[in-house]
């Protein structure tokens, strides 16, 4: 891992207060933001290039074998999941010259998608594949005549009215679908139904879904729409192979209380709920001073927010700092939207804000920062924005992750918890493989045991100014070692041992050394019987307590806690303790639900 104190030179330790001056700086107006319906006929899709010789990468051309094995054996309804920035478009527009004709007249394949920029992204790609093809688009106002060998369709199109209705399922071999993890929703099912693949069945063309995230966060089965997977690739692959760019990762605690915000449908938290805990501007305020701390330099960072209002509140706050940030949202007129994200790509400006735009098909490979400022209980969700980052570009060493995470008592999905770690764990520039690492060295250790501290701890009072404290380690076991045993005491402040000092000073001037001191003899005999019939019938370790099971020492400190009103507290810890438990246990069943594997797929 490449931490910060590494460049500083090395220490065990170093804990710093950092406060940023707001510079007055004026920067140019946002333009207006109006909507805008993108498929209107008089926005022509780009002109695509002369194709030029596609060779496919070691995976892709595995991928595409996998997939036409198992249609020689038979199967029809195939599923294929690859990270973000492996080039699915690429295989699947491979996938059309290589898939047979189906009974001498299906000769015709489809491509499902649900948004405007994967459709351009297919239209391009296939022109440049089958030059000699006819490509056509259904979708908006574009009309296909249905009589094209290669269609693009939105599948609120094709569920619209009777506009399916002209694609004769005879004349289909191939049925495509980008960002298949929706394949299970009422409008695709729909359109699946149209060209008999809402079952299995003989007659009918083979359906290949593709996705990076193959998984339903709302718990509908993926298997009532594909019968296999037949190829996976995650993103840790990817990276280890340098197909990604690598990720560093950095975990900051935002202070947003999550924990009386409702859930819609599908079981993430409902964003209306959401943005009222969210965007505030303390937290605002911590977050743009978090990317000032960690990521100043870097030249295009994406941000990602709750909705339409916290995307505004928030660009306006790092404009305040004089940092030329710009926002894109649903609401954002086509023109201005082309330009501002053509500049971004351009690196004409650093941080570009948007809600729920860019977490599919968008190709922005220049992002080298994603800030994470939307919570989230979807793994799907987590992978799609962290995907955004990780796309190879010239000079681009890596992306770096960083997570706004809230402070809430129910299953949250962070960074930490999605490589399978405690969802407190604090990450600071710590890079894929070293998650990876630090999950296979926790394996046989309790989850609870290891707890540690955010890397960003605000003051109480921030009316004026934001104090953020950062604590540095050279190795994650440094920072395990420094909170294990002390970090009940190491959170109260930073100058917590002084009133401990000062405690004991006073107790060894009130008190006989022989009952105090830790370090007298008795305090290591057998538990006495009087001490351990006095702990059952306290209730203490549901009144099982042996003599062996405890010194002499460590019973005298517990009647000595309970004759002075510590029981509530163990009740509370107790409580604490099971809410703790489910927790973890909620986590570990999103992580579950988030498992790709090769293979028959659960119906």
């Amino acid at each position: 891992m490449e931490y910060l104190c590494r460049r500083l030179g090395s220490g065990l330790l170093s804990r710093f207060p950092l406060r940023i001056a707001k510079p007055p700086r004026r920067l140019p107006t946002l333009a207006v933001q109006q909507p805008h319906h993108w498929n209107s006929t008089s926005t022509p899709l780009k002109p695509c290039l002369d194709s030029p010789t596609i060779k496919l990468r070691d995976y892709q051309e595995e991928c595409i074998r996998s997939v036409l094995d198992h249609v020689r054996d038979g199967h029809k309804r195939l599923g294929v999941s690859l990270a973000t920035g492996s080039g699915k478009t690429v295989i699947f527009t491979q996938l059309i010259g290589r898939i047979p004709v189906r009974d001498k007249i299906g000769d015709k394949s489809l491509i499902i998608v649900h948004r405007r920029e994967l459709a351009e992204q297919a239209y391009r790609h296939c022109r440049l594949a089958y030059p000699d093809r006819t490509v056509e688009i259904e979708m908006g106002n574009r009309i296909a005549s249905g009589a094209g060998d290669i269609i693009i369709a939105s599948v609120r199109s094709l569920a619209s009215g009777d506009r399916i209705a002209k694609f004769d399922p005879q004349r289909f071999k191939l049925v495509l679908v980008d960002e298949a993890h929706h394949i299970v929703a009422p409008t695709y099912r729909t359109a699946l139904e149209h060209f008999g693949l809402n079952e299995k069945t003989a007659d009918s063309p083979i359906l290949v879904g593709l996705s990076a995230t193959f998984s339903r966060f709302d718990g509908l089965k993926i298997g009532a729409a594909i019968d296999h997977i037949v190829y996976h690739k995650d993103y840790m692959d990817m990276i280890n192979e340098k197909w990604l760019a690598n990720a560093m990762f950095t975990t900051i605690k935002s202070e947003a209380n999550l924990s009386r915000v409702r859930k819609d449908r599908s079981g993430d938290f409902a964003l209306g709920s959401l943005s009222k805990a969210v965007n505030t501007t303390k937290t605002n305020d911590i977050t743009v001073r978090a990317w000032l701390a960690n990521a100043p330099e870097r030249k295009s960072t994406l941000v990602f927010c709750v909705d339409i209002e916290h995307t505004k509140q928030l660009t306006d706050t790092f404009r305040q700092y004089g940092i030329d940030a710009r926002y894109i949202t649903g609401t954002t007129p086509k023109g201005v939207r082309d330009e501002q994200l053509d500049d971004f790509r351009e690196r004409k400006y650093p941080v570009l804000l948007n809600c729920g735009l860019f977490t599919e098909g968008t190709d922005i490979p220049n992002v080298d920062c994603v800030l994470l400022a939307r919570p989230t209980r979807s793994r799907n969700l987590l992978i799609q924005m962290i995907g955004r980052g990780l796309r190879l570009y010239p000079g681009k060493e890596n992306c770096h992750v960083i997570d706004m995470v809230a402070t809430l008592d129910t299953g949250v999905i962070s960074t930490p918890t999605l490589f399978g770690l405690h969802p407190d764990e604090v990450l600071k520039e710590t890079t894929a493989k070293d998650l990876g690492e630090k999950k296979l060295a926790r394996t046989d250790e309790d989850f609870q045991s290891d707890e540690v501290t955010s890397s960003l701890q605000e003051e109480s009072d921030i009316s004026d100014e934001v104090k953020l404290t950062f604590t540095k380690y050279d190795t994650i076991y440094d920072l395990i070692q420094d909170m294990k045993s002390e970090k009940h005491i190491r959170s109260f402040s930073h100058y917590a041992w002084t009133a401990v000092r000062a405690a004991d000073t006073f107790a060894a001037s009130h008190f006989d050394e022989h009952y105090i001191s830790t370090r007298q003899a008795w305090r290591n005999y057998r538990a006495s019987q009087s001490q351990v019939q006095f702990l059952n019938a306290a209730k203490i370790r549901q009144g099982s307590i042996q003599p062996a099971d405890l010194t002499r020492g460590q019973a005298a400190d517990l009647i000595t806690k309970l004759r002075f009103g510590s029981k509530k507290r163990f009740a509370t810890k107790r409580a604490q303790r099971a809410k703790q438990e489910e927790k973890i246990r909620d986590i570990q069943e999103l992580q579950k639900r988030g498992e790709v594997r090769v293979g028959p797929v659960e119906v």
